[in-house]
């Protein structure tokens, strides 16, 4: 249903590393390079950053948060992982997060820049 996703970002090249970093967890790389946006993707541009310059913070109670899917647990360990070597700090730890409906294994971050990023699995046990 969703094509791609985008957030804004102060600093281009800053979030391109952390970003460079965190997706490569996904299987997520940089597909698409211009002078105040970058594309990461697979086989074209999923996941856009933005340079908003004069942005401030995103506030931590916006609410707003965008979720990509891992393959596996490891996965979403390693995008936990590679986002804390890479600047973020962890909203919410790598686990199983149990709820009535679905069961699923989760990892959140943030950003640089405030943004919430959430990496999850479904997985079958």
């Amino acid at each position: 249903m969703i094509d791609h996703v985008s957030v804004g970002v102060r600093d281009l090249e800053r979030a391109a590393r952390f970003y460079q970093a965190t997706l490569a967890a996904l299987g997520l790389s940089r597909v698409v390079t211009r002078p105040a946006t970058i594309g990461f993707g697979k086989s074209y541009p999923e996941f856009w950053i933005n340079l908003r310059a004069g942005m401030a913070s995103v506030p931590s109670e916006s609410g707003t948060h965008i979720c990509l899917r891992a393959k596996s647990i490891a996965e979403v360990d390693a995008f936990h992982a590679a986002a804390l070597g890479a600047g973020g700090r962890s909203d919410g730890v790598p686990g199983l997060r149990p709820h009535d409906r679905v069961r699923y294994y989760a990892a959140f971050v943030i950003d640089p820049d405030g943004n919430r990023i959430e990496a999850v699995t479904f997985p079958a046990e």
